[in-house]
């Protein structure tokens, strides 16, 4: 099924698990893809991803390059169709022994990057008929746990963010929406718990897959939303 015939969507962390995942489901879909990055990455792009667009050497927390990362994807590609903002960190740390500046990094990189990434593409997304912009929250952001509170309170802003942005952007055709994660099964989440049953955690190609649904014509109406991916955590 090729939902996403044709159309140009950028991937922040596209080099993570996650963002690889997601890129190559979203082109099997018929996506063109970019894919922005920090740094280079040396291994070997997925089949379906060997004519994405690479933009690296971008930090998202930095307006300006922002700008640059997506400018460099219109240019090269012609346009911009959706944007998904999956860059972003995890920090486990107890208020008591913790630092506060752990609060202030994670507000960077999990909120700030999707807000410079966001307000770079708005003028190519509305633009284009049916613009998308996904965020990937954490169920976190619902209820933080023990050690959770910097990285829960920045997946919380990012909600709000979603919220108001989809507001500012209903009335011209661009949806915007946020993902909440439980674990996800990737190689370091396994290295971290390596007693888990990772079973039960949310595979990145699912979680692919509900984003894909997002950016397709499917699911105009949706906007504003905070969807559950939870598997069975």
């Amino acid at each position: 099924m090729n939902s996403l015939e044709g159309r140009i969507v950028a991937v922040t962390g596209g080099f993570g698990s996650l963002g690889l995942a997601t890129a190559r489901v979203l082109a099997e879909r018929g996506a063109r893809v970019a894919l922005i990055g920090h740094g280079a990455t040396s291994d070997a792009l997925p089949a379906p991803l060997a004519d994405a667009c690479i933009v690296t050497g971008i930090d998202l927390t930095d307006a300006k390059s922002a700008q640059q990362a997506i400018d460099t994807i219109v240019q090269r590609m012609g346009g911009l169709h959706a944007l998904v903002n999956v860059a972003g960190a995890f920090s486990w740390e107890t208020i008591a022994d913790g630092s506060v500046d752990t609060w202030q990094s994670m507000f960077d990189v999990n909120v700030k990057t999707a807000l410079n990434a966001s307000k770079a593409a708005l003028a190519p997304l509305s633009a284009n008929e049916g613009g998308r912009i996904v965020n990937i929250g954490a169920l976190a952001a619902m209820k933080a746990g023990m050690g959770m509170g910097a990285y829960a309170a920045s997946k919380a802003a990012l909600l709000r963010l979603t919220e108001a942005l989809a507001e500012e952007l209903k009335d011209k055709g661009v949806t915007v929406n946020a993902l909440l994660p439980s674990i996800i099964d990737t190689a370091p989440n396994r290295r971290d718990m390596p007693d888990a049953d990772f079973s039960r955690w949310v595979k990145p190609e699912q979680l692919g897959a509900v984003i894909a649904f997002l950016l397709s014509p499917e699911a105009q109406c949706i906007t504003g939303a905070a969807i559950p991916v939870n598997g069975r955590v």
